[in-house]
């Protein structure tokens, strides 16, 4: 398989492991799966101290954009890709504009 077919894959098998209840019904997160999940999926310091498990109240605020009390799918592609966007600015050196894009990589 092509690295960008795993990238993909994984994201949506990491998805659906956590956010699984059991009955195969639910396709969202809630506080204590997305905690359990950032617990044991991010281990990289740059990337655990943008989104802390151990600070879930903030990070369920940041996530859930819909403010349901969950976090689906879209709201978690949308917290892979702010931390894609982290890792990258660790890695070129480049801090971001001071628009939009960094906003949201503060939010989390």
């Amino acid at each position: 398989m092509a690295r960008l077919d795993q990238v993909i894959t994984n994201i949506v098998d990491i998805f659906l492991e956590y956010a699984d209840d059991g009955e195969g019904k639910k396709h969202k997160l809630n506080k204590d799966e997305l905690k359990i999940m950032l617990e044991k999926e991010i281990q990289s310091p740059e990337l655990k101290g943008k989104i802390n498990a151990d600070d879930i109240e903030e990070a369920m605020e940041a996530l859930d954009k819909n403010h349901d009390g969950e976090v689906n799918l879209r709201e978690f592609c949308r917290c892979v890709c702010d931390l894609a966007k982290c890792y990258y600015h660790k890695k070129t050196g480049k801090g971001g504009k001071k628009g939009k894009g960094k906003e949201k990589v503060e939010e989390l």
